[in-house]
């Protein structure tokens, strides 16, 4: 994992020079089959990719470094073990600080060539060490999976791509050489990138990637889908009771030049040089006060260096979110509002509204800012949201919610019988110090019954507007019809409250 940050790498990339890019040719999809169970990777297998590697770096100084002799020969082993189970490969070489680096790009036929779903890990570590957790953890976990796939003869309704980058350390180098390379219409191909960059620290935690920023902090979510990803490998966590925590898109690993041009990103990370705290170490287990891995680029990062559960863990989560992800059906939509034309949303729907400015409505916001930004002024998508009270006024204050509760409501959607049915939408709730958690934005679903299906609460904190996701089952209404309803509140006297709701849509 690469502890510079994207400033640092995108700077860097000045002196990157171009040498070679391989173009791939893409078998058309056949019918897919009906797709097998995720499979349970092996781990012994996945361990002993990691003693390749670590052989390969005894042979080679100690090192599997950008330039040096040991990441050929890194990128020779996945590349021919890839060879051997069907997949089209190549080396794309690139060059920087005056040596030659590789990515490992392998294909998997079929799919649909214009939906793309790669997997990806960088394969260099740095020059002191063998870089067996950092990173050959996840680039024996996704080789595994790949080999997973051809031995179940997998046809996935996406066409799979993985990739192995060189020269990560650097500065993100390899993934950044093939994301700039790319055609624009090649880039938007890629509907998703899945990362894995340490999945075997010793100390180990369980990140998952915030693509719907509901940490509330940090870098933002990540492009529109990042969420689906999170929450794929947040349910096969949750299915053998493993809790996981957002871990930022930061732009220490490879999944950086992919979401700067818009493709979304997930993946999971077991923690680097971080420390691992008491709460930490009572949710995981573990050592407190001590690093998540200890070795991080040091030359003990060797294959004692691993956390078999962890490791075993991590590669059968990627296994799911692959066979997940990549066998998936398309949804069928529903129903769909973008708030781009008036479809009779209606405003105080029961007469019972009691907050006296900042109500609902649709229209294109102004921003406001007060210790940071509250009411955004742009939107998900097009140029108008729901929003509490869309003008600025003269101060932050002028058109917040004040006086208690605002509510709109939507026409009558009305929901089929059969299959899955999911309500999602992007919302923010932003508020100032002098909040509380009285406060709200809430969206509930009315039909024969009434559920809450989102609440989110205030605190005595400040909360900057930052546009994230939400989805919630509607299975419990299917064959009704429906209203979405949503409502926010000021209820703790006088705080400032801002709040907006985009890109409302119900998929089947």
């Amino acid at each position: 994992m690469l502890l510079s940050s994207r400033r640092t790498w995108k700077n860097g990339m000045r002196s990157l020079i171009v040498a070679a890019i391989v173009t791939l040719t893409l078998t058309p999809a056949p019918t897919p089959a009906l797709a097998a169970a995720p499979p349970d990777i092996p781990l012994a297998n996945v361990k002993a990719h990691l003693t390749q590697f670590q052989s390969i770096a005894n042979a080679n100084g100690g090192t599997r470094a950008h330039g040096r002799p040991g990441y050929l020969a890194s990128a020779n082993y996945v590349r021919s073990q890839l060879d051997a189970a069907g997949y089209t490969t190549a080396l794309q070489s690139f060059t920087y600080n005056g040596a030659t680096g590789y990515n490992v790009i392998a294909d998997w036929p079929g799919g649909d060539p214009n939906d793309i779903l790669m997997v990806g890990a960088h394969l260099d570590s740095v020059t002191a060490g063998p870089g067996i957790n950092d990173n050959g953890s996840g680039s024996a976990a996704i080789l595994e999976t790949a080999l997973a796939v051809s031995r179940q003869a997998l046809q996935p309704t996406k066409h799979l791509r993985f990739a192995w980058w060189g020269a990560e350390e650097l500065g993100l180098r390899g993934s950044q050489f093939y994301v700039n390379n790319l055609p624009a219409a090649d880039r938007a191909r890629i509907k998703g990138y899945l990362n894995f960059d340490m999945v075997g620290s010793p100390n180990a935690g369980y990140f998952v990637y915030d693509g719907d920023n509901s940490d509330g902090t940090g870098s933002g979510p990540g492009p529109a889908g990042s969420a689906q990803l999170e929450r794929t490998i947040q349910d096969y966590f949750t299915s053998i009771g493993v809790p996981t925590r957002g871990t930022d898109f930061d732009g220490r690993s490879d999944y950086g030049p992919f979401i700067a041009v818009g493709i979304p990103a997930g993946g999971t990370f077991t923690g680097a040089e971080g420390i691992k705290t008491a709460a930490q170490a009572t949710l995981w287990g573990g050592t407190s006060g001590q690093a998540f891995d200890v070795c991080y680029h040091r030359a003990c990062d060797t294959t004692a260096n691993i956390n078999d559960t962890a490791l075993d863990r991590n590669a059968d989560a990627i296994a799911y979110a692959v066979w997940t992800t990549a066998t998936a059906v398309p949804p069928i939509t529903v129903y769909q509002d973008t708030f781009e034309s008036a479809t009779g949303w209606t405003a105080n729907p029961g007469a019972t509204d009691t907050a006296t400015l900042g109500q609902w409505e649709r229209g294109d916001p102004e921003a406001t800012t007060s210790s940071g930004a509250k009411q955004l002024g742009t939107t998900v998508s097009g140029t108008n949201d729901l929003v509490t009270g869309r003008l600025a006024g003269a101060s932050a204050g002028a058109n917040d919610i004040d006086g208690g509760i605002t509510s709109i409501q939507s026409p009558p959607i009305t929901l089929p019988a059969t299959g899955a049915l999911t309500l999602s939408f992007s919302w923010y709730l932003a508020h100032g110090s002098n909040a509380s958690t009285a406060d709200y934005l809430r969206v509930r679903v009315v039909g024969s019954t009434t559920a809450t299906v989102f609440n989110q609460a205030g605190a005595a904190t400040n909360r900057n507007g930052a546009w994230a996701t939400a989805s919630a089952s509607l299975n419990a209404f299917a064959g009704q019809t429906v209203r979405i309803l949503v409502d926010a509140a000021d209820a703790s006297g006088a705080s400032l409250v801002e709040a907006g709701v985009d890109d409302v849509r119900i998929t089947r």
